[in-house]
């Protein structure tokens, strides 16, 4: 009797980032050369599998070429909307999917399933894979770099160059007309963008989600720049970030739905009151997605990509690919599943920024 090939259906879910086809192309170079196997690529998330018909493309050697490794975004596209367990129906109401999903991946005869997430998607995929007995394996993306368990997610090397090369060019046209330039950068729940950019980019202020400030310490600070003898100073702030009185500052998208943004207005308007200086505002917003992967997530992302198809190979289903002390492991789903890994306020980032002189809240240290 012939041996049966393999199948395996890999997708991208949640918000893109730079280097997910690099993680789509190593997926599919390791599961044909290495084992032989066919692989499905499942167009715009669990949409592709809840689809009729279903809705995927079979990756070979010719689609996962090199030119794969520097396309930014994603070729099979994603979604960060529409929870299968409620999908929203055009009538307004909702309808449990899920088994759509289930009987999907059953009818495309898929063996195991590659899921490229986030947080979130972790744990809704999780739930999806574990509710229909469907083998998976997670390999985390995310610029926020808020994934349990992994040291480096996919997207974060790249969005944070991003980041600090805005810092470099902020600053010299803030030195030439003395003001205060502050940075609004994506981080939604977690400051990791803002403390890496601003650590490496000069910041006088760093605003997190983590750790609580006052608009008297910021102003503070920037008086001390002043007073140091230079005539500008550099903010940066995560989106995600609270008003000094515990608010989140939002706008309504045209869908009815709040998403963080301003953050960054909101402090220009009032430290420019009190520290008599004049300020601007720089939102980077979905640049830090976009664009062209940096050398290390093209690493990352196909060093991930090998390791879930072995994962697979060995029976090891279940489990999420993570960066641990420079080398490639693999935890439990259910340990990384909807948890969020933010900065730690008394860890060696906090530090080195409290070291450096720049003001990042009030927390006792």
């Amino acid at each position: 009797m012939a041996h049966r090939q393999k199948r395996i259906g890999i997708l991208t879910s949640g918000g893109d980032c730079a280097g997910l086809n690099a993680a789509l192309r190593a997926v599919t170079h390791r599961a044909i050369r290495g084992y032989g196997w066919r692989v499905f690529g499942i167009r715009d998330g669990s949409l592709g599998l809840m689809n009729r018909p279903l809705d995927y493309v079979e990756f070979d050697l010719g689609i996962a070429s090199g030119e794969m490794l520097r396309m930014g975004g994603t070729i099979l596209g994603t979604i960060n909307k529409g929870d299968p367990f409620a999908y929203p129906m055009p009538d307004g109401t909702t309808r449990d999917r899920s088994q759509e999903f289930v009987d999907g991946f059953r009818e495309l005869g898929l063996d195991a399933l590659i899921v490229i997430g986030g947080d979130g998607s972790m744990r809704i995929l999780n739930k999806l894979c574990k509710q229909g007995g469907v083998p998976m394996v997670g390999i985390p993306k995310t610029i926020d770099n808020d994934v349990a368990h992994t040291d480096y997610a996919i997207g974060y090397v790249t969005a944070l160059t991003v980041a600090s090369e805005a810092m470099d060019r902020l600053a010299p046209t803030a030195a030439s007309h003395h003001r205060v330039m502050l940075l609004e950068v994506m981080g939604r729940d977690v400051g990791h963008i803002a403390m890496a950019a601003g650590i490496a980019g000069g910041a006088d202020v760093i605003l997190i989600p983590e750790i609580p400030y006052s608009l008297e310490g910021v102003a503070g600070r920037l008086a001390e720049t002043q007073a140091e003898g230079r005539n500008h100073a550099l903010v940066v702030v995560a989106e995600g970030c609270k008003t000094e009185t515990g608010h989140n500052v939002t706008h309504v998208q045209a869908d009815g739905e709040a998403r963080y943004g301003g953050i960054g207005q909101y402090l220009a308007a009032r430290l420019a009151k009190m520290v008599q200086a004049e300020t601007r505002v720089t939102v980077l917003g979905h640049v830090q997605r976009g664009g062209q992967p940096g050398p290390r997530d093209r690493m990352i992302a196909s060093a991930f990509g090998v390791h879930a198809v072995d994962l697979i190979a060995q029976g090891k289903l279940d489990r999420m690919v993570a960066w641990q002390h420079g080398s490639v492991v693999d935890v439990p789903l259910n340990e990384v599943a909807g948890v969020t890994r933010g900065v730690d306020p008394y860890g060696t980032i906090a530090h080195t920024a409290r070291g450096l002189g720049i003001y990042i809240g009030e927390m006792r240290v």
